[in-house]
């Protein structure tokens, strides 16, 4: 599923022509999540991709859109061929060149080149595809750019709350009615959520219900909901080290309930002695790694 703003990328197809073909002849029925934000599948780039190019031979919209809608002229594939692969020197070159793009859109604060290049990020493929690869790395240049004081506090915030929309929106895309048996959230004191964001999309598109809380949960609010929906797995994140301390007070308390739930930790700082020595399950460094290995664990306790 992809926002707006991909669908264009992928159809070539302005945003308010997609608006004003949607609207005046129905030509897509994109679904919307929760918060309203629009969201189109396959079928609906293949046939944007097939009234544009018939606008393009001189059809109107209008006699375009009628004709696909009616079957008289047929969308073609709903996955467009793919093309010659890039070297290894040409696809790094790719990848370095839209982190660079993102991080610079950051640096200057500009809202708007910064929402577009964090669209033609999440534009490269699936979100598995992107995830580890291209998302992360783009944050952690983000990271870099702020340590290195060329990213003022406020432009760090607009761009971090711009991949939080689009990580939400996909959050909800993966929505799934399943009772939740995981917890995702932050420890105490942790505020750094997007990593932790992005396994929670990662892990409830591999088909697993979830509960996502967020940043900074206090150890009695961990025990209260994990007491109450009786979830089967929960993973803390843990993204610094000095997230370490609260994290293993998080587990000591969920050690104490019964039955006992599983206690896993993910992240770049998350391999430690003292974790594993608690009984703590440590997850891969990779989302996609992760999440795999999330849903084996959660299968293991069932």
């Amino acid at each position: 599923m992809y926002s707006i703003k991909q669908a264009s990328i992928r159809s070539g197809v302005s945003v308010p022509l997609i608006r004003a073909w949607e609207r005046r002849y129905g030509v897509v029925s994109p679904q919307r999540t929760v918060s309203g934000y629009r969201l189109y599948d396959d079928r609906a780039i293949a046939t944007l991709i097939r009234v544009r190019k018939l606008t393009e031979t001189g059809w109107s919209a209008s006699e375009a859109s009628r004709a696909v809608l009616a079957g008289e002229v047929s969308i073609g594939p709903l996955k467009p061929e793919a093309p010659e692969p890039l070297t290894d020197e040409a696809a790094e070159i790719r990848r370095a060149g839209l982190i660079s793009q993102f991080v610079e859109a950051a640096v200057a604060m500009d809202i708007v080149s910064t929402g577009a290049s964090l669209d033609e990020i999440f534009a490269q493929g699936s979100f598995e595809a992107i995830v580890d690869d291209l998302l992360m790395p783009s944050l952690a240049a983000l990271g870099q750019a702020w340590a290195g004081g060329s990213l003022d506090v406020a432009a760090e915030h607009a761009a971090s709350a711009a991949v939080q929309r689009r990580l939400s929106a996909l959050y909800e895309a993966a929505g799934s009615p399943i009772e939740p048996r995981v917890i995702v959230g932050l420890p105490p004191g942790c505020r750094h959520e997007l990593g932790a964001l992005a396994f929670a999309v990662a892990l409830r598109r591999l088909g697993v219900g979830l509960l996502y809380l967020g940043p900074d949960v206090p150890v009695a609010s961990w025990v209260h909901v994990v007491e109450r929906d009786r979830a089967q797995v929960i993973i803390m994140p843990v993204v610094q080290t000095s997230d370490r301390p609260a994290a293993l007070d998080v587990a000591a308390a969920l050690r104490r309930l019964r039955p006992r739930p599983v206690v896993a930790v993910g992240g770049r700082s998350a391999d430690w002695d003292a974790a594993r020595e608690a009984g703590i399950v440590v997850l891969p460094d990779r989302i996609n790694d992760a999440a795999v290995a999330a849903a084996k664990l959660l299968n293991a306790t069932s």
